[in-house]
């Protein structure tokens, strides 16, 4: 029987937009990985949702059962709510973040995933690791570029 895996989600921008960062902890059994990464101009909402799909892509086995634990309403309910599946039928017309959806979709059905929403700053010890590493990453130097989203400015 495979190993459940938890991963812990977060996100963070410095202005939104501004400078954003992901942070992510990944665990299976007494596996542990924190990842962490930063762009020069971006949306609180894109690292939210970018944190999960980097979780998700970090895994290695298909099929993986994963509960994400997030503290972002964006992504939560777009999914647990079905909202996602919704825009993806209508090309996610006038809906932001495309690039990402499409991307979380492709990696999300590889896997049986659900999301349990956590508040933020409530003292959750992994999820108050990921706004750590969010935000250390957008305060980092050489900042990466979000092309999809400078290139909507």
């Amino acid at each position: 029987m495979a190993i459940p895996i938890i991963i812990y989600t977060d996100g963070a921008a410095s202005g939104n937009p501004g400078p954003g960062g992901f942070g992510v902890v990944l665990k299976a059994g007494a596996y542990r990985k924190e990842l962490m990464g930063g762009f020069r101009l971006t949306t609180n909402n894109r690292m939210e949702l970018l944190a999960v799909i980097i979780g998700l892509e970090a895994l290695k086995f298909e099929g993986s059962e994963v509960t994400v634990y997030s503290d972002s309403r964006y992504v939560v309910d777009a999914i647990e709510k079905k909202w996602v599946f919704g825009w993806e039928k209508k090309g996610f017309k006038d809906k932001k973040n495309p690039d990402l959806w499409k991307r979380f979709l492709q990696v999300y059905r590889r896997h049986k995933v659900r999301f349990m929403w956590v508040k933020g700053h409530a003292d959750v010890p992994e999820n108050e690791r990921c706004d750590q590493l969010a935000v250390q990453a957008y305060k980092m130097a050489g900042l990466q570029i979000d092309y999809y989203y400078e290139a909507q400015q």
